[in-house]
């Protein structure tokens, strides 16, 4: 097997420099990389590792703090015992979706703030309340903006 080009792996490490300005660590930003491009699409552990050379351990732990948010996922084939990895076919969404599912509950967190504030001067409420205005206009927002992506497309949103 032939490893990425310099252009591929520029694209994975550009991906992964992304990622790890959100806080994700950079290797776990290489496998997403690297999971976007790859062919096959299923790769293992001992490919990715290869691909990127990094160690099997550095892609297990990689994998192993991606999967559980549904981006990436694990497949088994009939026949191999071997595990493989693969971005998740709506692991975007769903990532977005769990992230954003959070928004309520930072709403409630600056709303119990705004509360313990109440007798504070309003400059001294002004940012927490900045940011509770925030959370609560991406709370009504992003369900129709989801629901607008998935009409898109042609799936079914309901629960």
């Amino acid at each position: 097997m032939s490893g990425p080009t310099d252009d591929e792996s520029a694209f994975v490490d550009e991906v992964a420099a992304f990622f790890e300005r959100d806080g994700l660590p950079l290797i776990s930003g290489r496998v997403i990389g690297w999971l976007l491009i790859c062919d096959p699409p299923e790769q293992s552990p001992a490919r990715i590792a290869e691909a990127l050379r990094v160690s099997r351990s550095s892609v297990s732990t990689a994998t192993r703090l991606l999967v559980p948010g549904g981006l990436v996922e694990t497949v088994r084939r009939p026949g191999d015992r071997n595990a493989y990895h693969r971005v998740s076919a709506d692991g975007w969404s769903r990532m977005l979706e769990r992230r954003y599912a959070r928004t309520a509950g930072f709403r409630e967190i600056t709303e119990r703030g705004l509360r313990a504030l109440d007798d504070a001067s309003p400059e001294r409420r002004e940012r927490l309340a900045n940011v509770n205005e925030l959370y609560r206009f991406l709370e009504s927002e992003l369900p129709a903006l989801f629901r607008r992506w998935q009409d898109t497309r042609g799936k079914d949103t309901s629960p």
